[in-house]
């Protein structure tokens, strides 16, 4: 499995990363991306994928940092991604649920990292929360300028900006919320989703998915969450876990498939 969202430089794993890694390739965990939240962070990140041979990196400024980092210019994105560990731009979009940056900037980061996508044709993990509108706009209007490939990381959007986003032929990435049973709306959504469009990934340390839920998550509980989807897609574990590597391997074009 392709574990392909995971915030290894978080100071939750800072006492133990090693025994973390351990642990989710003994689960089965093949192939892991470090994904950088703040372009401060990026040396941190890339050290931990220089170090690991199944590790890969992204290159980019989460939603929440965009004010911290106004005059990032899209020059030192595309730079990053001549790292040929750097296989991917962002995690970077919109949120609007807690407001640490305001939209102005948050746009603004949005569409430089847009541009690097571009320019460098790696794909560009979208983070997206109360944004549905504003980003499908954003992304429609992007796009119409030359293309670029889009991941819709962690969803728990609406339906709209899942049908806008695979139209534009965008990717879906699942996390645990997949398997709380609050989650009815983001399973119906996913239903809808067809299946070699969909990834897994557990955004780890955060969101663990039952039956750890609210315990420190980890890549070795990725498992649970292809188990969420083989449920919900009426699949074996085994299918689920083979699709969704494969999908992620086609989208991550860098990173190595043997």
């Amino acid at each position: 499995m392709f574990d392909t969202h995971v915030n290894l430089h978080a100071d939750a794993f800072s006492d133990d990363l090693e025994d973390v890694l351990a642990r989710a390739r003994a689960a089965g965990v093949t192939r892991f991306l470090a994904i950088c939240d703040r372009y401060d962070n990026y040396e941190r990140v890339k050290a931990i994928s220089a170090a690991n041979p199944d590790i890969w990196n992204t290159v980019g400024v989460h939603p929440h940092h965009a004010k911290d980092f106004t005059d990032l210019p899209v020059k030192a994105l595309i730079d990053a991604a001549n790292d040929p560990k750097t296989v991917a731009i962002g995690e970077t979009g919109l949120d609007f649920h807690y407001g640490y940056s305001n939209e102005a900037d948050q746009v603004a980061h949005f569409r430089r990292h847009i541009t690097a996508a571009r320019e460098t044709g790696l794909p560009l993990v979208v983070h997206t929360r109360e944004a549905d509108e504003l980003t499908g706009d954003i992304l429609e209007e992007e796009h119409a300028k030359g293309g670029f490939q889009i991941l819709l990381h962690c969803y728990t959007g609406g339906q709209d900006l899942a049908d806008r986003g695979l139209q534009l032929g965008a990717y879906v990435s699942v996390s645990g919320i997949l398997s709380f049973k609050s989650a009815k709306d983001v399973r119906a959504v996913i239903s809808t989703v067809p299946l070699d469009k969909i990834i897994l990934e557990t955004d780890c340390p955060y969101l663990a998915p039952v039956p750890y839920r609210g315990r420190r998550n980890e890549p070795s509980y990725l498992p649970h969450v292809a188990d969420a989807l083989s449920e919900l897609k009426g699949h074996t574990r085994e299918e689920i876990a083979s699709i969704c590597q494969n999908n992620a391997l086609n989208l991550f074009k860098k990173v190595a498939r043997t």
